[in-house]
């Protein structure tokens, strides 16, 4: 774990930089070594870490958050005719799984406060064809999972939670990765850990875990450990069109050191994250993150709201001025409905989400990562003040 130290010189600081050690590059090395790179007994070491860290029965150990939402969604047989409720506030790839699945989706606006969906919307927009919904724990803060749970268990419904932002986070003491139908990790370069690409489903339900094993190997009844060891056998039979969905060794070789820092690397963000707090508290022309109380906050992202009526420059602008002084930042996200593919094809329009809409343009994610040291931090914040103070009204 990187030293808490102040930072030697004014090189641009990174929006978010992964804290890799000897350990992942040790384990790399030996998985090159072994001659074993695809999917075998890293993958199954790494699935368990991150078990355990999820409080789940099973997990499956994938190419991308992406392909397991996708393989959730098939595994749980929805698909063409049906509709999917998700948010607006998102990237990507939430909505379009619901699309590669053959299903119709359909977005709720979100909360103001923890821009996590709303459950009121929610409730709103479930038809006779609705049989699923896919919250996002926007952030690293999760939603309010027993409003969810029992609108679900009313209406009869599936959740599969995008918790690309949220490992290590919990509800109520309990760890987000348990707590429905899946929940969906991503282990991009700048998520909680990583893999450098890759994503893990975890479960309680034994059926959905093999059928999204199943889907991820091509449909094969024997993936290649099963196939190539001394012990295996090359006969197999194909049981669906499956993907190419797996995660190799050398990937898992990352995550089964990254997931033993888990815990030490979420200590760190919530450092950063109060620090920020403590920074900003007296600037009235920025608006801080809202925390729930019962949720541990896994912190993928130290999101800030400018007060564009407090200040003579609009959000693009702001983020310029933070980037001429060696800023990095990023925003999450353009919301789905402002994208020209859903608007022509799906029929949104701006306007349509006013909440998320509006969250959106005052919206910029702060630098927040466990190899930041409380100077990077400070400078962050300098900066931030520093804009402020000269366009405020």
């Amino acid at each position: 774990m990187t030293q808490v130290t102040e930072p030697s010189t004014k090189e641009f600081l990174a929006f978010a930089k992964p804290d890799l050690g000897q350990e992942e590059i040790d384990e790399v090395v030996d998985t090159l070594r072994s001659g074993w790179l695809t999917g075998g007994p890293k993958v199954a070491a790494f699935e368990e870490a991150i078990r355990e860290v999820a409080g789940a029965d099973y997990a499956v150990a994938l190419s991308s958050c992406t392909a397991g939402l996708h393989l959730a969604l098939l595994a749980l047989e929805i698909g063409p005719g049906d509709e999917v409720i998700t948010t607006p506030l998102t990237f990507a790839a939430t909505v379009n799984v619901i699309l590669h699945a053959g299903a119709t989706p359909v977005l709720a606006d979100v909360n103001d406060d923890d821009h996590n969906i709303s459950l009121d919307d929610v409730a709103a927009r479930i038809t006779d064809k609705t049989k699923a919904i896919i919250p996002m724990h926007y952030g690293g803060q999760p939603c309010d999972m027993d409003g969810l749970v029992a609108l679900a268990e009313q209406r009869e419904l599936r959740i599969v939670e995008d918790a690309a932002h949220a490992l290590g986070a919990s509800y109520k003491e309990r760890p987000i990765g348990a707590l429905t139908d899946a929940s969906v990790f991503s282990f991009y370069p700048i998520k909680p850990i990583t893999t450098g690409q890759g994503g893990m489903l975890t479960t309680n339900n034994e059926d959905l875990a093999d059928r999204v094993r199943l889907l991820s190997l091509h449909g094969l009844s024997k993936n290649a450990w099963n196939r190539y060891t001394e012990k295996g056998s090359a006969e197999y039979q194909v049981l669906a069109p499956g993907f190419n969905y797996a995660m190799t060794d050398i990937q898992a070789a990352i995550g089964i050191h990254q997931a033993r820092k888990i815990a030490a690397f979420q200590t760190r963000r919530a450092a950063i994250a109060a620090l920020y707090d403590e920074l900003f508290a007296a600037l009235e022309e920025v608006r801080t993150p809202t925390v729930h109380p019962a949720i541990d906050h896994a912190w993928h992202l130290y999101p800030i709201r400018l007060h564009p009526d407090r200040l003579t420059i609009d959000r693009a602008q702001f983020i310029e001025e933070l980037r001429d002084r060696g800023i990095g930042t990023s925003v999450h996200f353009i919301p789905i409905n402002l994208h020209p593919y859903y608007i022509e094809h799906l029929g949104m329009k701006p306007g349509d989400f006013p909440i998320a809409e509006g969250i959106y343009e005052s919206l910029i994610s702060l630098p927040i990562y466990p190899r930041m040291t409380d100077g990077d931090v400070e400078r962050v914040a300098d900066a931030v003040r520093e804009i402020a103070a000269n366009a405020r009204r």
